[in-house]
């Protein structure tokens, strides 16, 4: 069904030289660079405030990049540097900055559908019809939960959740848990519950960075090398480190918690899962393990589903560094490894949107006279 299909009769479409779809730190990031440039547009976020998708999130998490690279393009985040802000900072931030700029940011609007007729983008969204020259998709790739095929077979007497629905401790079942995948937010989440329960962590070992990111050694080596050089500069898909890096889809080294931390906190490490058996999960050793709960760790996938025009091939690449070739006038901004290491991250995302904002403004001669970013 495309967007031609999905409105309704009668419907009079709002009209815009460009709209951004995704009003998160990427479509934020868009709007400063094309209220710049004077160009009509608008930002359309399905969330119902301006920073929900942070703080929607685990109740105790922290950025993993200290403040001063936490700002977007023209503010910086208002805390001392080498502090890590909580998730509710940087959702309070980015409304902030939305206000500041008076980016046109509409909230509550789902996208339903994006297609093309008589050579301009139709956009609908609920009983709502919109019409643009370019459309940016700025979203992030972790839009929807990804679960193993057999997480429905577990007994449906043991709790199970996803990282991206986890809140709290609160929400579990007195007993042991069992964290499946032992990336970054699941040590971390496992490290949190091992203080009032049994917790098992399955998955690889996926390393750690060789300091501690709060340390004096990280504030200046990771703040410096890694993040500004090696994130930001080396590893781009012009490099061949960073297309070596891209095209491996390994998951990030742990970069706040240790390994020693969660022996000591008394996690046990087990193997991977492997499916379920008798309503319980099976470990790649054969044994069955017996808990209360089940927290599934195993990241999520981006979900493009409304865009109704055939600019993904078969392993679901689409644009180079943003734009999409095949489609002048779509865009991307936001996904994993756009450009850089850096692109899913606060100080990578403003290079990325600019650079976008920078091809729509070669391609078409914006609407003047309009407010721009103070």
């Amino acid at each position: 069904m495309n967007a031609m299909e999905l409105e309704r009769p009668g419907t009079v479409a709002e009209r815009f030289a460009v709209i951004v779809v995704g009003g998160g730190q990427a479509g934020l990031s868009v709007g400063y660079h094309l209220a710049k440039r004077g160009f009509s547009f608008v930002i359309l976020d399905a969330q119902d405030r301006i920073g929900d998708s942070w703080r929607q999130r685990w109740d105790s998490l922290r950025l993993f990049t200290p403040a001063q690279f936490d700002g977007l393009d023209g503010m910086k985040f208002p805390a001392r540097s080498g502090r890590f802000p909580t998730k509710d900072q940087m959702a309070d931030y980015l409304a902030a900055y939305a206000r500041r700029f008076n980016l046109p940011v509409r909230n509550g609007v789902m996208v339903d559908g994006l297609s093309r007729a008589a050579g301009r983008y139709r956009l609908c969204a609920g009983g709502a019809l919109f019409e643009a020259d370019h459309v940016v998709a700025a979203m992030a790739s972790y839009q929807k939960s990804w679960l193993p095929d057999f997480a429905p077979s577990l007994d449906p007497a043991i709790a199970q959740i996803h990282a991206g629905d986890y809140r709290n401790p609160t929400q579990l079942r007195d007993g042991a848990v069992l964290v499946v995948g032992a990336g970054n937010s699941g040590a971390e989440i496992a490290l949190e519950l091992s203080r009032s329960r049994k917790v098992y962590l399955a998955g690889a070992d996926v390393g750690e960075v060789p300091f501690r990111t709060d340390s004096f050694l990280g504030r200046h080596f990771w703040s410096r090398l890694v993040l500004r050089l090696a994130f930001h500069r080396l590893l781009t898909t012009d490099t061949p480190m960073g297309r070596k890096m891209a095209a491996a889809h390994r998951p990030a080294p742990l970069i706040r918690t240790r390994n020693r931390d969660l022996a000591a906190a008394g996690i046990e490490r087990v193997p991977r899962v492997a499916g379920i058996e008798e309503g319980q999960p099976l470990l790649d050793d054969g044994r069955l393990l017996q808990v209360a709960n089940v927290v599934w760790c195993t990241g999520f996938s981006p979900d493009f589903s409304w865009i109704h025009l055939p600019v993904f091939d078969e392993d679901g690449r689409v644009h180079r560094r943003g734009v999409v070739e095949q489609e002048s006038g779509l865009y991307f901004v936001g996904l994993n490894f756009l450009y850089a290491m850096s692109s899913t991250m606060i100080h990578g995302v403003g290079r990325d949107a600019r650079h976008v904002v920078d091809v729509i403004a070669r391609r078409t001669a914006p609407v003047r006279g309009l407010s721009r970013p103070r």
